[in-house]
């Protein structure tokens, strides 16, 4: 598993998708993955430290499973099949370690508030970067290029 971090969002142009982009932490590669706007924005508020007067979804999850006793330990991004991204969430408490299949913008939504560790398999870095959905994966200056290249309009109606 690579250790990795959220570097950033942005929108994808072409379909005015919200993406999400990782980076490793000790490395150069980054992984791309389109995410619901209602997930972006979940990101975005935690990232930015944005606080809303009532719990978002993914804050009232993270209170409930850390309420009932729970701690999230980590979040893995296993696998990418016909171009769709699985995750787990793992937690632990009374009953020892146990994991949740998730959407990896759910999980890493909530990695992020718990502080956990984000991992993505080895095997999901490779078939991502042959994907013709995703293309090649991109590094950090071709994803400043194009984030530097893009004007207010292209973000359209995804403002966060």
């Amino acid at each position: 598993m690579i250790h990795m971090k959220v570097k950033g969002l942005t929108i994808d142009p072409a379909t005015n998708s919200p993406i999400l982009i990782l980076k490793e932490l000790t490395g150069e590669r980054t992984l791309p993955i389109w995410i619901g706007l209602l997930e972006a924005t979940a990101i975005a508020s935690e990232l930015e430290k944005v606080s809303f007067s009532r719990p978002m979804t993914h804050d009232l999850a993270f209170n409930l499973i850390t309420h009932l006793g729970r701690t999230i330990l980590k979040v893995e991004i296993t696998e990418l099949k016909d171009n769709t991204f699985y995750a787990l969430i793992h937690l632990e408490g009374g009953e020892g370690v146990t994991t949740q299949d998730s959407r990896p913008s759910d999980a890493i939504a909530l990695a992020l508030r718990a502080d956990a560790p984000i991992l993505v398999a080895e095997d999901v870095l490779i078939a991502a970067a042959a994907s013709p959905a995703s293309g090649q994966a991109k590094s950090d200056k071709e994803w400043k290029d194009l984030l530097e290249s893009m004007e207010p309009d292209d973000f359209g109606k995804y403002k966060m």
